[in-house]
């Protein structure tokens, strides 16, 4: 079930991302405005909204829908501790727990 949801939830981003891009901007009639064409109106409303904008809408509603029901099933996923626990650390043997030994520097194999 949560896969499901799951290739729900990243098909239907992917689709809004898609659908957002495909749409032009509200300052794309803006010039329009000023001579270089003809608008329906500049800051007014845009009138009645295409494909587009309703498939943007619909998908994005499937988008959260499918976000809050990931949300509940891995809620419902028992707890098996944090991921810091479930990280093996090994812990080497021949590193002394004391302080590191101080180097005779008159023994020390750099040449001189």
């Amino acid at each position: 079930m949560y896969s499901l949801v799951l290739a729900i939830n990243v098909l239907s981003g992917i689709g809004v991302i898609g659908l957002v891009l495909m749409q032009h901007g509200k300052g794309a009639d803006m010039g329009a405005a000023f001579g270089s064409g003809s608008s329906g109106s500049l800051f007014g409303a845009s009138g009645s909204s295409n494909f587009l904008s309703k498939a943007t809408g619909a998908l994005a509603t499937v988008f959260f829908i499918t976000c809050l029901g990931l949300n509940y099933l891995a809620g419902k996923q028992p707890h098996t501790g944090s991921v810091v626990d479930s990280i093996k650390v090994e812990r080497a043997n021949d590193v002394p727990a004391g302080p590191a030994p101080a180097v005779d520097p008159r023994t020390s194999d750099i040449p001189k």
